[in-house]
């Protein structure tokens, strides 16, 4: 049986984990310090009334971030609060699981994926130019059981990705491919390389998060045989002043 979607909520925290988790109230606040949406947005621990919304917005102001919430499974009472509250729906993301022998049935072919810890300078390079800086970087190090994973494709660097365990599920995340090296196998052999690491530290399936307006990765997840097993998007308020 696939992992369930709250099973794979609790991978995500685990293995992209903001700089602080924050009880207040109903809420469960991260603290992300710029590394991205994953990790700064709040998540309801219980239903919450209207008014906690804008007390958890000034609690995440304080924080020196914007009013961003994620709605998961079963937060449709959430959901249609923030909208009434003028909160857009930003990134609806995929969470897409598989059994995780189904990507190590085959060699990977000599000098093409490696796992490396700590990032070379390469690799942080890859990563600036698809949009991940050092704030993201510092996310990967705050991961306890965790690889990076570095491609060479015709002897040239072509992609990065991370991963990282909890329990039996292994997570990867921030796949880039630099776009001259794309369409070649190059992000299936980084995703092989991750499914590798991960059965040998226990992992069961691998997993991997996609935002729905990637149709080329969702295409690529899906003809390796990844199956959805959840959904969530965020909510946030776009407009200056609100």
């Amino acid at each position: 049986m696939k992992p369930s979607a709250e099973k794979l909520y609790a991978a995500c925290d685990h293995t992209w984990p903001p700089a602080a988790w924050h009880d207040y109230g109903p809420w469960m606040l991260r603290e992300g310090r710029g590394g991205g949406k994953r990790v700064s947005a709040a998540t309801a621990c219980a239903p919450p009334q209207e008014l906690d919304i804008a007390a958890a917005a000034q609690a995440m102001r304080r924080l020196k971030q914007r009013p961003l919430f994620s709605i998961r499974q079963d937060d449709e009472r959430l959901d249609a609060q923030l909208a009434a509250a003028g909160y857009e729906i930003v990134d609806p993301v995929v969470m897409y699981t598989l059994p995780i022998d189904r990507l190590t049935d085959r060699h990977i072919p000599p000098v093409t994926a490696f796992e490396i810890w700590e990032p070379l300078a390469i690799m942080e390079e890859i990563w600036q130019q698809g949009g991940i800086g050092a704030a993201r970087i510092e996310v990967m190090r705050r991961v306890q059981v965790k690889t990076a994973i570095f491609a060479r494709w015709r002897d040239r660097p072509a992609g990065v990705a991370f991963a990282g365990v909890h329990h039996d599920i292994c997570m990867v995340h921030a796949v880039e491919v630099l776009p001259h090296q794309r369409r070649q196998g190059v992000a299936v052999w980084m995703m092989r390389r991750a499914a590798f690491w991960g059965a040998a530290r226990g992992a069961r399936y691998i997993c991997v998060l996609c935002v729905v307006k990637n149709q080329a990765a969702n295409a690529l997840y899906r003809a390796l045989g990844f199956e959805e097993a959840g959904r969530y998007h965020y909510r946030a308020l776009l407009e200056q002043g609100k």
